[in-house]
């Protein structure tokens, strides 16, 4: 099986070392700058509890076009407005029968594909159309991703806590290619869970990251410091009832399974969300997929989010400033 990590960063970076060092399919790599250079030359360091693998791919390249046809395309670009920009490539890589993988944190441009009345892509995440009409939801699938990752150097990775997908078709189905997929996953060594409601999937870590990630980039402070103050606490708890009446209207009530008051206060010390990364390097940040979607959600339902529409501008000014420096 001829495998595509297409944005091999910190969580590509992590499924791509693992299935190299298992040989359980044939991998390629796409990346770009020092992270692609520093591949090319001592390829990846994956550390994780005290343990090593290293991994070295036969092809990486920031040109994906040189690649032959893939079976499966494993997106790591984050839901920025780098993933449309790249929705051509990753259209043209797929080979027919195949299918793309994305791996993406948030609300996915696929959303409203299988679901009760339709409807094309959000015009957030993907706002010409391109994912939608490139890639296509019907050859896509969706992941949610609970593996903490930090890219301390070019090529290192560290790795903390779990290392657990879980995967769905767009549309709750069963599928072939699905099952093909996490075989493919699991010969890695990757713990992976099939999902036929992977929209509450997305929801339940969706309304830990709409507070956690938001505030920890924000303020610069990892969720440990963010756990340990209660002006902090307190909005954080705001955000995700927020995001939590969001979710029950569209149907998936998970107000009795998640202890938002716990949940607060559930950050290490030292434990730095992907957005806290983000902005440490000066990188994009996916504003609109972790708290502008849940906003534009809730104005359709008529839901009031007076937190959200308070941090919300103020991460994507912070966005437009890391862009412009």
């Amino acid at each position: 099986m001829k495998v595509c990590i297409f944005g091999a960063g910190a969580v590509g970076g992590n499924i791509a070392t693992r299935l190299m060092a298992a040989e359980c399919c044939e991998v390629a790599v796409v990346a770009r700058g020092a992270q692609l250079q520093a591949v090319r030359v001592r390829g990846f360091l994956l550390r994780m509890g005290g343990q090593e693998i290293h991994a070295k791919p036969e092809v990486a390249t920031d040109d994906p076009s040189t690649l032959p046809p893939q079976d499966v395309v494993l997106v790591a670009v984050k839901a920025t407005a780098a993933l449309p920009a790249a929705a051509a490539a990753i259209g043209k890589l797929i080979a027919p029968g195949g299918c793309a993988v994305f791996l993406n944190n948030g609300i996915p441009w696929w959303w409203r594909h299988g679901l009760k009345g339709g409807g094309g892509t959000l015009s957030l995440l993907d706002p010409d159309g391109a994912l939608w009409n490139h890639v296509k939801p019907e050859r896509s699938l969706g992941c949610v991703v609970h593996s903490p990752n930090d890219l301390v150097e070019p090529g290192v990775i560290v790795h903390s806590g779990p290392n657990h997908l879980v995967l769905g078709e767009p549309d709750g189905s069963s599928s072939e290619r699905l099952n093909k997929v996490v075989e493919m996953l699991r010969g890695g060594g990757i713990d992976v869970r099939v999902s036929n409601e992977l929209r509450r999937d997305i929801w339940q870590k969706l309304v830990l990251n709409a507070s956690g990630n938001t505030l920890a980039a924000l303020t610069r402070i990892d969720l440990g410091g963010l756990g340990t103050d209660p002006g902090l606490c307190d909005l954080s708890v705001k955000v995700m009832r927020e995001a939590l009446a969001v979710a029950a209207a569209q149907g998936w009530d998970l107000n009795a399974e998640m202890d938002v008051e716990k949940l607060a206060r559930r950050g290490k010390p030292g434990q730095r969300p992907s957005m806290l990364q983000d902005v440490l390097q000066h990188r994009a940040l996916e504003a609109d997929a972790l708290l502008g979607q849940i906003q534009a959600f809730a104005r359709e339902l008529k839901i009031a989010t007076p937190s959200i529409d308070v941090i919300l501008p103020l991460l994507r000014g912070l966005d437009r400033g890391l862009r412009a420096g």
